[in-house]
């Protein structure tokens, strides 16, 4: 399943529901799920920590959704070719700094 697929799923699934809320209610929502995954990362085994991320992402694409922001194609638009400060693939942003203290 594609980013653009899961955030149509979980459009269908809950976006009434979600939009009727309003952003700041559904966002309330995803940060409490942000601090479910840090617990679970500090504290679960991984099914808990796996079921965690699922949430976060799933109320990340509700956001979005509200927005009316397509997160498969503003992530591609952004990261697609590589870090947007550097254009680098892995990032070299950090090494250019200590490139640049070292001379």
């Amino acid at each position: 399943m594609t980013v653009h697929e899961f955030q149509q799923l979980i459009e269908r699934t809950y976006y009434e529901k979600d939009a009727g809320r309003g952003w700041q209610e559904t966002f309330i929502w995803f940060v409490e799920e942000v601090g479910e995954l840090g617990r679970a990362l500090r504290a679960e085994g991984r099914e808990q920590v796996e079921a965690e991320f699922a949430d976060v992402f799933a109320w990340l694409v509700t956001l979005a959704s509200i927005h009316g922001v397509d997160l498969e194609a503003v992530a591609r638009a952004k990261y697609g070719a590589g870090c947007p400060k550097c254009g680098a693939i892995p990032c070299a942003c950090g090494e250019r700094r200590k490139l640049d203290e070292s001379l």
